[in-house]
């Protein structure tokens, strides 16, 4: 059986989904904040550090010095233009509260909340920066950062209109915008394997959207893996191992990965896919060896495919 229902599932469907799955691993919204990638930050204004220097520095610190640069920031963010809201998303909001909110309700709420400089010193000069935004690493391979206590609902070109103003994240590059939306989609790292195939139940599949893949194409990509998986153990036949290098290997990676404890729906991007083993400064030369690579990865792939149709 491959279950491919989508974001908008039925609540009966649902219903026996959940009691299919035994566990409460179905997520009914997704309120996740904005990721940017490791390479594309201002190193020369973000820096590594823990609050009070407890604990081991796992997170990058965007630092706002001054009360005029912060404020700036909070006014642009209040003014900035957010999507409209959906009748059945409003749950959403209760439940996490977005950032443009959390800023309307005072210019230093912020401050006391995702922004709290206290404890977090820049080792580079001894200062305690006016207010601190934290990005904490996102994957193993740590190119891919995630900006804490942002979930919005703002429309994409004012999130990087305005989230460019924070110190560090000039020319970041966003691989997913912060979005807070009804979505029902499986804790997959915690339920499913690289093949789709779900660890507790070998007979189910699932596919799409709802496995934590987002966009059309990652959905395609989903369901051309899982059909196969399927297809190949009703014919008794092994399974296809796509190499982590291509994108279908990282996508099916990332979503069967149990060590990912804060799993958001996610598009494909260079930054969950390994990188290359020598250092190349230009990105576009860099993701074209990217490409490259992982053509040269699959041509040891779909050839045995094709002879076992033949």
């Amino acid at each position: 059986v491959i279950v491919a229902s989508g974001p908008l599932t039925s609540d009966a469907l649902f219903a026996d989904i959940k009691k299919l799955l035994q566990a409460d691993y179905l997520h009914f919204f997704d309120a996740a904040a904005p990721i940017v990638t490791a390479d594309s930050l201002d190193y020369d204004k973000v820096y590594r550090a823990s609050r009070y220097d407890k604990g081991g520095a796992d997170y990058l610190n965007c630092p706002f010095y001054t009360k005029e640069e912060y404020v700036a920031f909070w006014e642009a963010l209040c003014n900035a233009e957010s999507a409209p809201v959906k009748d059945f998303e409003h749950d959403v909001f209760e439940a996490c509260m977005p950032i443009e909110e959390m800023a309307a309700r005072g210019e230093d709420t912020m401050r006391f909340g995702p922004l709290k400089p206290v404890g977090l010193i820049d080792p580079r000069n001894g200062k305690e920066a006016y207010a601190v935004v934290q990005l904490r690493q996102d994957n193993a391979a740590a190119s891919l950062y995630n900006l804490v206590g942002f979930q919005t609902h703002l429309k994409w070109p004012e999130q990087r209109r305005v989230f460019g103003m924070i110190p560090g994240l000039e020319n970041a590059e966003f691989v997913r915008f912060g979005v807070m939306h009804k979505n029902t989609y499986l804790n997959s790292p915690q339920l499913l394997d690289k093949h789709f195939n779900l660890r507790s139940n070998k007979r189910f599949y699932f596919a799409g959207q709802m496995t934590g893949v987002e966009g059309y194409v990652e959905s395609a990509a989903s369901g051309l893996m899982a059909g196969l998986a399927a297809a190949r153990a009703v014919l008794e036949l092994p399974e296809v191992e796509f190499p982590d290098v291509t994108a279908h290997g990282a996508l099916a990676n990332y979503i069967s990965n149990p060590a990912i404890e804060n799993f958001q729906p996610m598009n494909i991007n260079f930054g969950l896919i390994p990188p290359l083993t020598v250092r190349i400064r230009k990105k576009k030369e860099k993701n074209a060896q990217i490409a490259a690579r992982a053509l040269e990865a699959l041509d040891g792939v779909l050839p045995a495919l094709k002879t076992e149709q033949a």
